[in-house]
């Protein structure tokens, strides 16, 4: 049971990092490093690195640079379009690091499924920002920008803590990104199709109206009319 809960923890440890990667970075280093540098976590020694103040220092001068622009309508997106290339490889990154030392092959499929997670929880998080900001306030973007950076706290805290509790929230996590994403891509689509008529100047054209086709002539009347004679 004591192997068990050991492989819980370095599941929910490595998935927790590359999932919190996906959705803000900086917070997870900060959190990983902090955690680390005041003896609350031993951290394996891959991710040792992170204790660094030199670290401690960019991850948090990055936060705080994000935590601005995250609540931007639009530059939030451009901001998650830049961090594509960012965050899915260091998510996978991470991964690989929390397992500690173990063979090769493993660390390799480790990184794999978690660089797939982060671009999962990216993706999650980049799209339905696109569709936050099509609303005219700001508060709903800053409502999500705060949510996520407490969501990466608490999430990171109970894989620490509580392994088995994350890993039955991250496969829901998984199963309701699974159903939300091609909703979300719908909504890009719609998104994009109206800013594209928007500047163009064009309209959506109407669908097309019933096909009636009136027949090109009629059939010869037949039968008497009412005063005998014939109608032909």
């Amino acid at each position: 049971m004591e192997s068990l809960d050991q492989v819980a923890s370095i599941i929910a440890l490595s998935m927790g990092v590359a999932w919190a990667s996906g959705i803000n970075l900086y917070a997870a280093i900060l959190v990983l490093g902090l955690l680390g540098s005041t003896g609350n976590m031993v951290l394996p020694p891959d991710l040792q690195l992170l204790m660094n103040p030199l670290v401690l220092f960019a991850a948090g001068a990055m936060y705080l640079i994000e935590f601005v622009a995250d609540k931007v309508p639009g530059v939030d997106n451009s901001w998650d379009t830049l961090h594509t290339f960012i965050r899915i490889p260091a998510g996978a990154a991470l991964a690989a690091g929390a397992v500690g030392e173990v063979d090769p092959a493993v660390s390799l499929a480790v990184a794999i499924i978690g660089g797939g997670l982060a671009a999962s929880a990216h993706a999650t998080k980049a799209g339905s920002r696109v569709l936050i900001n099509t609303s005219p306030e700001p508060f709903s973007n800053w409502f999500a920008s705060l949510a996520e950076d407490v969501l990466v706290v608490a999430g990171l805290w109970t894989a620490l803590h509580y392994p088995w509790v994350f890993i039955v929230f991250l496969v829901m996590f998984i199963v309701l990104m699974l159903w939300l994403l091609p909703k979300i891509w719908r909504g890009i689509k719609w998104v994009l199709s109206s800013l594209v008529c928007f500047f163009t100047g064009r309209r959506k054209d109407p669908p097309p109206p019933p096909d009636f086709k009136l027949p090109n002539s009629f059939p010869p009347l037949s039968g008497k009319g009412h005063d005998g004679s014939s109608l032909e």
